[in-house]
């Protein structure tokens, strides 16, 4: 197989510039983050042009597609859809911004929260901060390892380090959150 990968022109002009300019270990953190951000973005955009090749036209494509989906907040929080399930946690970004996480606050199996609810908190050596709930939902499981070893949320964020899993109680507040293109185009605005 051939792997192609094609990046937008504005990061292409920041990874050629800081290529000759990186005058402190952000920027190459920063760059770093971004291939690794396109690594997982290719890779999951090929599981789920896999998926869909395999699945039957109609409604089932359209649940193959939600299936794979994952979704950003404003705040730094995502959501990964897997069918009426949605695992829950902070991003890299926020990860990244916060420093070295040293508490994470979770809340019990079975409580409910609406949209936008605080469910738990993150420490770090730099700040403290709530965590939203992105979607509406009941808390079906949470990461208990996460609780011995915060930490891991500075190594894996976005894949071994969710906080909770959540059964979505209404999908329709999928549509008001960003897609994996519109996040990465809010953390450059924020990043400026």
């Amino acid at each position: 197989p051939c792997l192609l990968l094609i990046l937008p022109t504005s990061s292409i002009r920041q990874a050629t510039k800081s290529s000759f300019d990186i005058s402190s270990t952000t920027q190459a953190s920063s760059i770093m983050a971004t291939v690794s951000l396109l690594t997982r973005t290719l890779a999951r955009r090929s599981v789920v042009g896999n998926a869909l090749r395999w699945s039957n036209a109609g409604s089932s494509s359209m649940m193959a597609r939600r299936a794979m989906s994952t979704y950003y907040t404003p705040a730094h929080e995502y959501v990964k859809v897997d069918g009426s399930t949605g695992t829950i946690g902070i991003t890299d970004f926020a990860q990244a911004a916060l420093g070295d996480i040293v508490y994470v606050d979770f809340p019990d199996v079975d409580d409910e929260f609406d949209k936008g609810d605080s469910f738990g908190s993150v420490e770090s050596v730099k700040a403290a901060s709530d965590v939203y709930a992105p979607v509406s939902g009941k808390v079906i499981e949470i990461n208990e390892p996460l609780g011995d070893d915060p930490g891991m949320v500075n190594k894996e964020a976005e894949s071994g380090a969710w906080f909770i899993k959540m059964e979505i109680s209404d999908e329709g507040e999928l549509s008001s959150l960003m897609n994996e293109e519109e996040y990465k185009e809010h953390c450059e605005k924020e990043a400026h």
